[in-house]
């Protein structure tokens, strides 16, 4: 015989909301303040150059900050309820700081010059903590051979470290391109000497 006094449990304890509703969205509307100020405030370098450290506190941090969501409620309604106020309310501040650019570069902060005119700024990457060799690591991810292959760099509010190549001056350009020519000719003149000789 079907157990209907079972079946009306398992219903209860999924959607029956443990904690007031108000609470269940207060909760991760806090939550999303205090991790967007935490990140805010630990600098761009979570965002961009991870090391292993900065990896287990990112990875640790969804977990820590769980129970804080949640509360005592493991209903199916206080988890969906609690997911819908996080993109809500995401949803609402990505569509307020694109109309309003000084406060989302208060929030996001401004980019920060991690190479000047082929020069590392020592300043700006302490103040990120980013050592040279991260940013070596960084150069060779877009291609480039090492850091003095690179004009500049900037360190964006998200997190990307964007590098410009240096560009041969004219003279230069124009010198290897004479070189390159000069080595096509000896290249022409020898094989003609070859078949001259055969």
């Amino acid at each position: 015989m079907y157990n209907f006094v079972m079946d009306a449990k398992v219903l209860h304890d999924m959607f029956y909301l443990g904690l007031p509703w108000v609470e269940k969205i207060l909760r991760p509307l806090l939550v999303y303040a205090f991790l967007i100020a935490g990140l805010r405030l630990a600098g761009k370098r979570e965002l961009a150059q991870l090391n292993p450290f900065d990896l287990v506190v990112l990875l640790t941090l969804s977990n820590t900050v769980q129970n804080a969501i949640i509360g005592d409620d493991n209903s199916v309604t206080g988890g969906v309820l609690g997911a819908a106020t996080l993109l809500i309310v995401n949803y609402v501040v990505v569509r307020f700081l694109y109309t309003h650019d000084r406060i989302e570069q208060f929030i996001e902060g401004a980019p920060d010059a991690l190479i000047v005119g082929g020069e590392v700024n020592t300043v700006n990457c302490q103040r990120e903590l980013i050592t040279r060799h991260e940013l070596e690591s960084a150069a060779h991810r877009q291609g480039l051979a090492s850091l003095d292959d690179v004009e500049s760099a900037v360190l964006e509010p998200g997190g990307t470290i964007c590098f410009v190549a240096k560009k041969p001056s004219p003279d230069t350009a124009r010198h290897e391109a004479i070189m390159h020519r000069l080595e096509e000719i000896g290249h022409n003149i020898a094989r003609l000497q070859s078949t001259k000789a055969s």
